[in-house]
């Protein structure tokens, strides 16, 4: 059988100094094993990505992948038998339990990953003497992630998507974990590299005419495809240039928010903006098949609107690392950072990096710190209500894309219910941000009590082995509950029967996976089972059996079982799809309260450390009285600095 070559993830050493069997494209086919056909069957399908593959208790990956991730992340790489007449092939594997753990680290490196998991259970496939069935499940890019042991809880992990005509562009970015989607378009291609610095993507989507679609290029990698004003510390996945076209781009956005005419979005006069959002819709749309992704309307922005920062001044002003070493610790955010939630970790962030021009919106953040700087309990209550809200942006964007378990919403249902006693504290207020908070939609909490309601207080974190759903909410849930508890007490009293009718004082009962419930009897009383017994099992040192009438409890007991556990799944399934539905609206609170944490922590820095409220003019003129530097400050012992 001839194999078409296709392009494989970027082996990091050459081709001619390969381990034997190494690239599988110069193999037969034929003379693969099963499993080993499956994997490459698989790999062709995403062979710009690293696949690991389900085999057992372990992700195992072979060939090119093999030797890729046993450099990167330091593992052995050992081999595996590929065939009969295929001899070994190159391997490297890691345990299920932490694939997360190395999917992140490569992640970082700037590489895309493919799961494919085990989607049957392997006892049936090995009943029926057959390979058992693998899908792919993720595919984990490093601008697409959603799950918190994968990201920053204080920062951003933006996907972003470039389209250049002449001196013209556009940009449009997500961050998917919070649902953020934004575009703009703009001329001068050096401002399209300060906006990138700016962002700092995780992930650039970039329209090619060439073989290379799909391929992802790690950061510091060269590509003659790239103009020069992408910065080549970003990784960049290469596309095509269909659905970055303008029809094809303006109907994936119709589409995604369900609207007639882009006029509403604000967008319909940037073709290069609009050209690169629906790139992006589609990248997403070919990355997560399996969970859609619950994104904000898109909103436009000019980047004249804010204060132009280019990236050598926001090196040289260390506003969120260092110059030395790249860390937080020294620079101006580490000193400002005072907030008491994720979200509003994010925002001040985000505010740092894209100072305001408008003296208005400046004037309703000074005039919310001051209010907050004057009144110490109002400020200090609502920092202890803060410190109570978990990730409502993430925890809702998990849930909107049916990746959330229960402990998930368990968290938003907590944060959701202390929206009306923060509500309740923030009336007292007269400055804008306060304002924004006084009235929060009764529909949420309304939602935190309904999933309160049904959620137990400690969920399990597998959504498929029950225990999740409280007993009183579901009546046919109850009923199956009540028979599978009699089932399990009858059970309990049959050990207890059988010794006494059968006088073996060691009878016990048992239970295991390949043969069920039993009956067992040591050897040495083996002339005391009543005739009845059916022996099922001979071991060394006792004997198996089992009654017509357990037999016939087991089916029932195992059947009941899993029927409770999917009952279970799918109440917590109606549960978590009604939690995406109002997800628009609890990011829009969502948002509020990162500004409201922001701006307490702000007012915070301000009381302890003295500081007083500049006064904003429409001019150019600055005028400082014994200034003082947060961070050199911070940097030294009370009373120190000196002022100047």
């Amino acid at each position: 059988m001839s194999v078409p070559p296709s392009a494989s993830s970027a082996s990091l050493i050459p081709d001619n100094s390969l381990p034997p069997n190494a690239d599988y494209r110069q193999l037969d086919w034929e003379k693969l094993s099963e499993m080993m056909h499956r994997y490459i069957e698989v790999k062709e399908q995403y062979p710009h990505a690293l696949l690991l593959f389900r085999v057992g208790d372990f992700f195992e990956c072979f060939f090119q992948d093999a030797i890729t991730i046993a450099q990167e992340l330091e593992l052995v790489q050992t081999t595996k038998h590929g065939g009969k007449e295929i001899g070994r092939v190159p391997m490297t594997g890691v345990p299920h339990h932490a694939v997360e753990r190395y999917a992140t680290m490569l992640l970082e490196k700037g590489y895309a990953v493919a799961i494919c998991d085990q989607v049957e259970d392997a006892e049936i496939a090995a009943r029926e003497k057959r390979q058992v069935r693998r899908e792919i499940t993720r595919i984990l890019t490093p601008g697409t992630l959603t799950d918190d042991g994968m990201l920053k809880g204080r920062k951003n992990n933006y996907l972003a998507a470039v389209v250049i005509a002449g001196d013209h562009w556009g940009l449009a970015y997500s961050d998917i974990s919070t649902g953020e989607f934004l575009t703009t378009q703009s001329q001068n291609l050096e401002q399209l590299t300060q906006e990138l610095m700016r962002l700092q993507p995780s992930e650039v989507l970039f329209p090619i005419n060439a073989p290379d679609l799909g391929k992802m290029l790690r950061p510091g990698e060269k590509s003659s495809q790239l103009p020069d004003c992408l910065p080549n510390c970003f990784c960049y996945s290469l596309r095509s240039q269909f659905p970055f076209s303008l029809n094809e781009a303006r109907n994936q956005i119709l589409e995604q928010f369900q609207l007639r005419s882009l006029e509403g979005l604000g967008c319909d006069h940037l073709p290069l903006g609009v050209r690169a959002a629906g790139g992006l819709l589609d990248y997403l749309e070919d990355t997560q098949r399996e969970n859609q992704v619950p994104l904000q309307r898109l909103h436009t922005y000019t980047i004249t609107d804010y204060l132009i920062l280019d990236y050598q001044s926001r090196r040289n002003l260390e506003i969120t690392q260092t110059v030395r070493d790249g860390t937080l610790h020294g620079s101006l955010l580490w000193a400002l950072d005072k907030t008491s939630t994720a979200m509003g970790g994010r925002a001040l962030r985000r505010w740092l990096l894209q100072p305001l021009l408008d003296l208005r919106g400046i004037r309703a953040r000074h005039d919310t710190i001051q209010e907050l700087v004057e009144n110490h309990e109002l400020r200090f209550q609502m920092q202890q209500l803060l410190r109570q809200i978990y990730d409502l942006e993430r925890l809702t964007g998990r849930a909107g894309n049916g990746t959330a378990n229960a402990r998930d919403l368990v968290a938003l249902a907590d944060s959701l219910a202390k929206l009306p006693e923060l509500s309740v504290l923030v009336s007292r207020g007269h400055s804008p941000y306060l304002k924004s908070l006084q009235t929060v939609p009764p529909i949420l909490e309304e939602l935190a009590h309904k999933i309160q309601s049904y959620l137990v207080d400690s969920p399990p974190p597998h959504l498929k082995e029950g225990g999740i759903i409280r007993s009183g909410m579901d009546e046919q849930l109850d009923a199956l509950r009540v028979l599978a508890e009699a089932d399990q007490q009858w059970l309990a009293n049959l050990e207890i029967q059988e010794r006494e009718r059968t006088g073996i004082s060691t009878l016990k009962v048992g239970f295991n996976k390949a043969f069920g419930y039993y009956i067992s009897i040591t050897r040495s009383k083996l002339d005391q089972a009543p005739n009845d017994y059916i022996r099922k099992q001979t071991l060394t040192n006792e004997e198996r059996f089992i009654t017509p009438e357990l037999k016939e409890r087991e089916a029932r007991i195992l059947t009941a079982k899993d029927d409770l556990n999917q009952l279970e799944y799918e109440i917590f399934l109606r549960l978590r799809l009604e939690v995406g539905e109002h997800s628009e609206l609890i990011r829009d609170v969502s948002r509020a309260v990162a500004a409201i944490d922001v701006l307490s922590g702000l007012a915070d820095i301000a009381v302890y450390q003295g500081y007083c409220r500049p006064e904003m003019v429409n001019s150019r003129e600055v005028k400082i009285i014994e200034g003082r530097h947060p961070v050199v400050e911070k940097s030294l012992p009370p009373g120190f600095f000196v002022p100047n």
